[in-house]
């Protein structure tokens, strides 16, 4: 059975109101009643009926006309417009396409109204529960579409730890990176959806050091050039490692292991890939990388102090790094220095 529902009607004749009145409390649905459709528009503005009864001929404004604007602020509702009958067939035609459901003529049937009003009370109620079902559709829908995202996330940063586990680096290494490339990401001006693709592919930079012999990855002195040839060749593991993802951080991922590398005036490795040719991701990890790791200790250095580095960095502008993405990082320094305290324990 139908529940109990707000039914609205506007007819300048105060008989009509009552005959409709009494019809439709009599199947237990509340009544809202003008005999101004000004004043019923009014109401609706902050009020929705279920169903809306409208005369066509009132003063002031024609139930067409009301029409509209009702469908204005609730385009799915139930309007039965009562006219006269014999009313010229180009009326029903505009009333339809003013969005009016249906119609009653007078003089009034009781019998009519009753079943008409019947059958559209079980259309809206219909209506009303498919709403509420969508509604919380969409609602499971986010929730599910947030816990695969928390699952991409948390597999991102076990793949990220991985390669950061066989390396004296701890995992703020790779905090810092993500926080340093997003912030830079922002203030690019990438899209939150980029910003976040940003933050977590970032970390997959050295994923390729998983392919590196401890001998060499974990040589506390200087590199021969054979074995730097070796550890060079993580930019190359990593892409190998990533480049089948359909996922969008680990295609990104992909394309950053392979590339971070790279210097803008195309000096860098594996591919000397130059200036803008380089992936925007890539250049901007390169910045957040290679900043990290002068201002990080390491088993074979003590950390830099940041004036220092900001120096370095500077002193490669149109070097190793796009010059822009160097402006916006020295510029936002401090937020960098809020970082680097937050995830240098």
């Amino acid at each position: 059975m139908v529940n109990s529902l707000n039914v609205m009607i506007v007819d300048d004749e105060e008989l009509n109101i009552m005959i409709l009145e009494e019809l439709v409390s009599s199947q237990n649905h509340k009544v809202t009643a003008f005999e101004n459709p000004l004043d019923a528009l009014d109401y609706v503005k902050s009020n929705e009926p279920d169903i809306v009864l409208i005369d066509y001929m009132m003063p002031e404004m024609d139930g067409i006309e009301l029409t509209k604007h009702i469908k204005v602020h609730y385009p799915d509702m139930i309007v039965v417009m009562i006219t006269a009958a014999g009313e010229q067939q180009d009326l029903k035609i505009q009333a339809l396409e003013a969005g009016v459901t249906d119609f009653l003529l007078k003089p009034i049937d009781t019998v009519e109204v009753q079943l008409r009003l019947r059958n559209l009370a079980e259309l809206r109620y219909s209506k009303k529960l498919m709403k509420e079902y969508n509604k919380n559709l969409e609602e499971d829908v986010y929730k599910a579409t947030e816990q695969i995202l928390e699952g991409y996330h948390e597999a991102l940063q076990i793949i990220s730890n991985a390669a950061e586990y066989r390396d004296p680096e701890t995992s703020n290494h790779i905090n810092r990176v993500a926080h340093y490339s997003k912030l830079i990401g922002e203030k690019l001006g990438l899209s939150s959806e980029e910003q976040e693709i940003i933050f977590y592919a970032s970390p997959l930079h050295d994923v390729g050091k998983i392919a590196i012999p401890d001998a060499i990855l974990l040589k506390p002195g200087k590199l021969t050039d054979e074995e730097f040839d070796i550890m060079r060749s993580h930019s190359l593991s990593g892409f190998e490692i990533l480049k089948d993802a359909k996922n969008p951080y680990l295609k990104a991922g992909a394309e950053i292991a392979l590339s971070h590398h790279e210097r803008y005036d195309g000096n860098g490795y594996p591919n000397k890939v130059k200036g803008e040719d380089i992936h925007l991701y890539s250049r901007v990890t390169a910045v957040a990388d290679v900043f990290d790791a002068l201002t990080s200790s390491r088993p074979y250095k003590e950390a830099w102090p940041f004036e220092k580095a900001i120096q370095l960095i500077e002193s490669e502008k149109g070097g190793h790094f796009d010059p822009i993405i160097v402006s916006i990082f020295v510029e936002n320094i401090d937020q960098v220095q809020e970082i680097f305290n937050h995830f240098n324990n």
